[in-house]
């Protein structure tokens, strides 16, 4: 998720950037704990403590989106989840999704991710993977798969337990870490690891962490943290698409892909890495590289 914003003027000093941290830290978590409710800027200024009359000018300079439009953005992304991978009727997600009717929310949701709800849920992209026929060596589907050979990197990370769908909860808080201390840049790498393999970890049990690729020399503090990405060959699936599609792309690298390939998975995390910015481009236009460690 390259960043093109302009970062913010840093506070000017170190007591003063924690502050700021911990503030939207606590936005960021009340915003995912109440997403059903309508935001209010009055209440978040209250989370924040700062004042009502300037905080939501020094969050959308941070974050490069309005309160209002990131609200709008995760209920959207929860909604393409459910549709994607639950039963849940539409007329259920319309108005969990703080929509006043069906109409507005598959307008809504077709400028988002380029067709209505009902038919993203029978033909969007996660249903890309599950037609792809049984692969045999040398066709399209196995020269999908690209194996690269990547340098060791160093991280900068915000950890992250529970729903791999919720990390985006680390990743808000990694963005305002990177802000508040003038971190920000265009070139950095934003990048997903991933620990826990979800079909047999508990779903609240999770870990994974939200991070950037960063020089040796990085300053790295409370409440980042110090991450290493092992070295050598990956198997990288470049996703074009929501990541609410991701699973799919998951299930069709793990049980086809690999288990045809010849090669053996590592024993290390897959991660991803995000190659745009979702608030700079719709769902339908984001590019993931998943990269899965091989032996």
């Amino acid at each position: 998720m390259n960043q093109s914003f302009p970062p913010p003027e840093p506070p000017a000093d170190t007591a003063s950037q924690a502050g700021y941290i911990r503030r939207f830290t606590r936005v960021i978590e009340y915003i995912y704990a109440h997403l059903d409710e309508a935001p209010d800027l009055n209440t978040l200024a209250d989370v924040a403590a700062l004042s009502p009359w300037h905080w939501h000018r020094i969050w959308q300079s941070v974050y490069g989106e309005s309160v209002i439009e990131t609200v709008k953005r995760l209920r959207l992304q929860r909604a393409a989840a459910d549709l994607a991978h639950t039963d849940m009727p539409v007329d259920a997600i319309w108005p969990r999704a703080g929509y006043g009717s069906l109409a507005a929310f598959s307008r809504s949701f077709k400028d988002a991710y380029g067709m209505p709800p009902t038919e993203y849920r029978k033909s969007g992209s996660h249903k890309r993977y599950a037609a792809m026929p049984v692969m045999k060596e040398g066709d399209a589907a196995m020269r999908a798969v690209e194996i690269k050979t990547l340098a060791p990197a160093m991280l900068a990370v915000i950890p992250h337990r529970g729903s791999y769908m919720e990390i985006g909860k680390a990743f808000e808080t990694l963005f305002g870490t990177l802000a508040a201390r003038g971190l920000l840049r265009p070139d950095l790498r934003m990048t997903g690891l991933f620990y826990s393999d979800p079909t047999s970890v508990p779903e609240t049990e999770l870990r994974s962490a939200a991070g950037v690729i960063v020089p040796q020399d990085f300053p790295i503090a409370a409440p980042l943290e110090r991450a290493e990405l092992r070295g050598g060959d990956y198997a990288v699936l470049r996703h074009k698409g929501p990541y609410s599609d991701m699973k799919a792309a998951y299930d069709w690298l793990y049980g086809e892909w690999l288990v045809q390939s010849g090669r053996e998975a590592a024993d290390a995390p897959v991660f991803e890495e995000y190659l745009n910015n979702p608030r700079e481009v719709p769902p339908t236009k984001l590019m993931t590289d998943i990269c899965l460690p091989l032996r």
